[in-house]
């Protein structure tokens, strides 16, 4: 069975996180991803937070995996020769560089056009056209343009950046979806063009339903399912919204058994209207479900910070796992809250392919995270990232070089 991007070459000029994110994503759907590197160093990940000694790190492992590495220096003119000839045969060209490198390179869009105009040119930058253009961006900062940390947290503090790489990682999957758009479209017109993901669009992009509520407190004031209902006050701006959950069915995080010595031995939970009596027997308030104070959501909403507590009271004689047992039973909507331990551990996750273990040849195996994305016809099979340079002759081969010119190209250190 082949898979869904066979045949597409992909020249792989990125770095750290968000670029390789969405190369690797291509990679796991078939793409021959050629990955470019500076020769004696390359992806300054492969020696950021070392775990062991002289071999690639983690956070360059668990991003680069079904790769091709090749070492050119591209400030070498016979190295900018070979890179010409990349160009000429791959069909996207991916970078996170920051904003002019590529051009500072001799290789603005014009040029590769002239090489490839098929080529598809694929940018991360931190931000899209106007005023902060030329600026550099990063994960964190990411998330407070983009709008994400203002509403983080709870209203008595700072805001607050979330564990998941919504700025880096999450760029990099809308970048992906940019180019596989971008090669369908080339299959009708036969041409090239540039794709563009900033990083402060893609976490807004994320964020929409807080812009969603900025424009609902510029009309009403208020905002009823935020914990600042009924007694606190809202400002101009979207505020923090601790753990509620956005939405219509308002949500919190309860304690479970042990949570004294469990810092994550806690559970979200949903109270749905839907089954909002089945909730009130759960947890011995049978009452509630005809009280007038408490029957209906809107009823609800004044009262949610004395709901939960009720709730929690209840939670706290259960396991988060026993109390998501018994909740599934009735509906009830639930999640644990799983640390990256038990995570890791996870059998059924294993089974998917959302967690894979891969053996590496220096360091060993270790785990990694799959394809998120399952396709029936293309199924994902995780191989080892690169070592550095590891396929060079390799793809200097493919693209016409003999034994001879490879070596006279490595004498002079065009590669």
């Amino acid at each position: 069975m082949g898979k869904a991007l066979d045949g597409v070459r992909i020249l792989d000029f990125t770095h750290v996180q968000s670029g390789p994110t969405c190369t690797q994503l291509l990679a796991w759907f078939g793409a021959d991803v050629i990955k470019v590197e500076r020769a004696g160093a390359g992806d300054i990940t492969r020696e950021q937070l070392r775990d062991i000694p002289d071999a690639d790190s983690l956070y360059f492992t668990m991003l680069n995996h079904n790769k091709r590495s090749v070492t050119i220096d591209t400030k070498n003119p016979e190295g900018k020769l070979v890179l010409e000839a990349l160009i000429q045969k791959c069909d996207v060209l991916v970078e996170n560089f920051a904003p002019g490198a590529l051009d500072r390179m001799g290789f603005t869009w014009e040029r590769i056009q002239e090489l490839n105009p098929k080529m598809i040119v694929a940018s991360v930058k931190g931000f899209g056209p106007g005023p902060y253009e030329d600026c550099k961006v990063y994960e964190n900062v990411a998330q407070c343009v983009g709008g994400a940390a203002s509403t983080t947290g709870f209203d008595d503090g700072p805001p607050v950046v979330t564990g998941a790489q919504i700025g880096d990682s999450g760029t990099g999957l809308h970048l992906a979806l940019g180019i596989v758009t971008a090669l369908y479209q080339r299959t009708m017109t036969g041409r090239g063009q540039k794709v563009l993901a900033a990083m402060q669009d893609g976490v807004l992009n994320l964020c929409r339903v807080k812009l969603r509520d900025q424009q609902r407190l510029e009309r009403t004031g208020v905002m009823k399912e935020y914990p600042q209902y009924p007694n606190g006050t809202f400002g101009e701006a979207v505020p923090r919204a601790g753990n509620a959950s956005g939405g219509g069915q308002p949500g919190w995080i309860l304690k479970c058994k042990g949570w004294e010595h469990d810092p994550n031995a806690y559970i979200y939970f949903i109270t749905q209207a839907p089954v909002w009596v089945k909730i009130c027997n759960v947890i011995g308030k049978e009452e509630w479900a005809t009280d007038p104070e408490y029957a209906t959501p809107t009823a609800r909403l004044p009262r949610l910070k004395e709901i939960f507590a009720e709730i929690e009271r209840w939670t706290m004689t259960k396991t988060k796992f026993e109390a998501m047992e018994i909740l599934n039973k009735y509906d009830i909507p639930c999640g644990p809250i799983l640390s990256m331990k038990e995570i890791a551990e996870d059998d059924s996750l294993r089974k998917t392919g959302t967690i894979v273990e891969v053996d590496h040849p220096v360091r060993g195996k270790y785990l990694t995270v799959g394809n998120p994305i399952k396709l029936s016809d293309s199924p994902t099979d995780v191989t080892r990232s690169p070592l550095l340079g590891e396929h060079t002759d390799e793809v200097m081969a493919e693209l016409g070089y003999s034994r001879e010119q490879i070596e006279a190209l490595r004498t002079v250190g065009a590669i």
